[in-house]
């Protein structure tokens, strides 16, 4: 089942941006053979370490790849989720806080918004933040930081997986920014953001339960175990 659900997603869901050639996992809002919208919600990176988890069955990569049923198509999925992981960091990296907003839309060629065309999957990505701020939209109604987890977990789990310290230094980064931006000082907690584009951020004060499990992923990642905080 979960092979078949990521074939559907690789064939129907992948494009890529046009300045920088970022892989995002689009939405299909008429449905099959409809024109991609290049809208990506936060809650979609989840996705990166699911596919990791899938492709090497909880191993580390280098115990997976020793493994008879190991094979190219194992190798595509986990490049997949090493693009994918990428370009929900970006979601953090181009904003002047350093969080990610609620979605993100992106700039996409019209071609690469078509059902399957052939090139949408062929352009080699720069690594160049300048690059990658001409392809992340962040509407008014979007640039709201409700504390989601979905980013950590897959980070977590790239790193366990890949065994790369690059995710823990996205972590580390990402960890900062919530200190600077959204803790409230004395002990109050932590509370959601308005805008991940101003600076302070106007808040919301209010602090969602899942941000609990944030904390308890970033810890391992950083080496920082949060204070007042069993995990």
């Amino acid at each position: 089942m979960w092979e078949e659900a990521l074939a559907g997603i690789q064939k129907h869901l992948i494009t890529t941006t046009k300045e920088s050639g970022l892989k995002i996992v689009a939405e299909l809002p008429q449905g099959i053979g409809g024109t991609l919208s290049p809208k990506m919600d936060h809650l979609v990176c989840f996705l990166p370490g699911s596919i990791a988890l899938g492709a090497t069955g909880g191993f580390t990569v280098a115990e997976a790849r020793k493994m008879p049923g190991w094979n190219a198509g194992k190798e595509q999925q986990m490049q997949l989720a090493k693009d994918i992981m990428k370009t929900c960091w970006g979601m953090y990296a181009v904003t002047k806080t350093g969080l990610a907003p609620e979605i993100a839309w992106f700039n996409v060629n019209e071609v690469d918004l078509q059902p399957r065309p052939g090139n949408r999957l062929s352009r080699s990505p720069k690594d160049s933040l300048a690059a990658w701020k001409g392809d992340y939209i962040v509407k008014p109604l979007d640039a709201h930081n409700l504390q989601r987890p979905e980013t950590v977990e897959s980070l977590f789990m790239m790193w366990r997986i890949t065994e790369d310290p690059l995710y823990r230094e996205w972590g580390w980064k990402i960890f900062k920014a919530f200190q600077k931006h959204t803790n409230l000082g004395d002990g109050k907690g932590y509370t959601s953001v308005n805008n991940v584009n101003a600076v302070p951020p106007p808040t919301r004060d209010n602090m969602e339960s899942f941000w609990l499990v944030r904390n308890c992923l970033l810890s391992p990642i950083s080496n920082i175990r949060p204070k007042r905080i069993r995990c």
